[in-house]
């Protein structure tokens, strides 16, 4: 069963389960319940539908093999994976819960991956020895404790660690299904396809140049000229990509890339292609069942280009219609307020979208100003009374040094959303009791300089008031001794 991490017994999650309580006194001899019969993969399938059909709940036509390289439906529209519903329904919730629990830590080919766990609801086509992955997934939910009841008041607050991942963020996700399916069309015709390209603000080219990387698959990689960190540009490089540092923000690098790709074989991997979010959405079962399939109230997820709250949306939401779950936890994007043309379209009560010129923040991996899914945001968020708050660049970078000084090491994507939670919280939408999920998209180590930058009070108008400077003091024992003194009696 998969079980959340627990740092302490006076968890709230703890003390809802009678398997944890149980560890306090001797456990009874149980035998394990034996795994499901396998199914099929032959069972079940998917494909391309234009996304308006999902959206507006119509029937439609148009459809598209995954075996085909589009992007787009005919009339220019966004293209979603619709599974076949009826095929998966012939299996109820208990079922599938069972199913996807088994799987958990599993070392056996390819089910040990947090995605292709769920390979029935994925890419059920496709075969397991096309399947490119390093087992990503299966990461950490994180009981953030001690933030929670020091500046939230909040006793069930959870931080699900998707940057404890291969690469180090949660691209990782959709980037296994993505290369996989380039894999296998690689396989069925060697000239079909050259490569694979992204534009990228750091974490989509890490992933990408790393699983191409192990299928032996050309990554192409088009890069804002000194608009993401060293940590984020050195793991393309190394992955053997062919970068391009091009002198334009991301939504240049993205125009780029679609007209690149309309005129050579390279398969397009940014979000835009829905295969990607069929990995994403995982993580929301993940979620799920870490929670033994107990729904929490509310998850906060940072939004720059918006797949991903699509695709945890969509996770959920299979869940409910499938039987695995009763409902839909509340949704919030989380946006930076120098690139939050989402926060704006909600605030202005959804009446017209308007693209924005995205000025630089912290975040540099939602710095992007003109989201491709945008309409796939705001139907997740219309669909589950979700919300949209925005950061400001000191509330992100002072959320962000609270988070680490409770022990966590979050990037400023994390720091977005924890700001937005913590705004969430004083104006009284988020209550004291409620159950949240901070999704936490990147690791920290990826954003060393911006923290070095805070905790040196070297950011122009910049308070950075929770700055934790190194003192500088001689080899003297006098010395030292003084500065122990000092700090120890400013603690007690």
């Amino acid at each position: 069963m998969a079980t959340a991490q627990l740092l302490n017994p006076s968890s709230p999650l703890h003390h809802n389960r009678r398997s944890l309580k149980a560890c306090t006194s001797t456990p009874p001899i149980t035998t394990l319940p034996p795994l499901p019969p396998p199914i099929p993969a032959a069972k079940f399938s998917a494909k391309y539908v234009p996304f308006t059909s999902i959206s507006g709940n119509t029937p439609t036509s148009e459809s598209y093999s995954l075996d085909e390289v589009i992007y787009r439906s005919r009339d220019g529209g966004l293209l979603d994976v619709q599974h076949d519903m009826d095929a998966l329904r012939r299996f109820d919730g208990h079922y599938w819960r069972s199913l996807f629990d088994s799987r958990v830590g599993t070392t056996r080919w390819p089910h040990g991956s947090g995605v292709w766990s769920k390979k029935e609801w994925v890419l059920p086509g496709i075969d397991d020895g096309d399947i490119v992955s390093a087992f990503e997934g299966n990461s950490n939910l994180f009981w953030a404790e001690r933030f929670g009841k020091q500046f939230l008041n909040m006793k069930d607050l959870w931080v699900k660690h998707c940057g404890i991942s291969h690469t180090g963020s949660f691209k990782d996700l959709g980037m296994t299904v993505l290369v996989s399916q380039v894999n296998r069309l690689r396989k069925l015709d060697s000239r079909s396809l050259a490569g694979v390209g992204c534009a990228s603000t750091g974490d989509t080219s890490a992933a990408l140049s790393a699983y191409c990387a192990a299928a032996g698959i050309p990554s192409i990689v088009f890069l804002p000229a000194n608009k993401i960190s060293m940590a984020q540009l050195v793991q393309p490089i190394a992955n053997g990509a062919f970068v391009l540092s091009i002198d334009t923000d991301f939504d240049g690098c993205m125009k780029l890339i679609r007209e690149i790709t309309r005129e050579l074989p390279i398969y397009l991997a940014n979000s835009l292609n829905s295969l990607r979010l069929e990995g994403q959405k995982t993580a929301a079962i993940e979620i799920l069942q870490q929670f033994d399939w107990e729904v929490p109230d509310w998850v906060i997820v940072p939004g720059g280009n918006l797949g991903n709250i699509y695709a945890f949306y969509k996770g959920f939401k299979m869940c409910k219609e499938l039987g695995l779950v009763d409902r839909i936890p509340r949704l919030v994007c989380a946006q930076a307020r120098n690139a939050n043309p989402l926060y704006r379209y909600y605030a202005s009560g959804w009446r017209e979208f308007a693209a924005v010129k995205a000025e630089t923040t912290f975040a540099s991996a939602i710095q992007i100003g003109d989201p491709v899914s945008i309409d796939r945001a705001v139907h997740a968020l219309r669909s589950c009374e979700g919300i949209v708050e925005e950061a400001a660049e000191e509330e992100l970078m002072d959320a962000m040094a609270l988070a680490d000084s409770t022990g966590m090491f979050v990037c400023p994507h994390t720091g977005v959303a924890l700001a937005a939670l913590m705004k969430l919280r004083r104006n009284g939408t988020i209550a004291a009791g409620d159950r949240a999920v901070v999704v936490s998209t990147a690791h920290g180590l990826k954003f060393t300089q911006a923290k070095i930058d805070y905790h040196s009070g070297r950011i122009p108008e910049m308070a950075c008031r929770h700055a934790n400077r190194p003192v500088t003091v001689k080899a003297d024992f006098g010395a030292v001794m003084d500065q122990l003194n000092k700090f120890l009696s400013q603690s007690r």
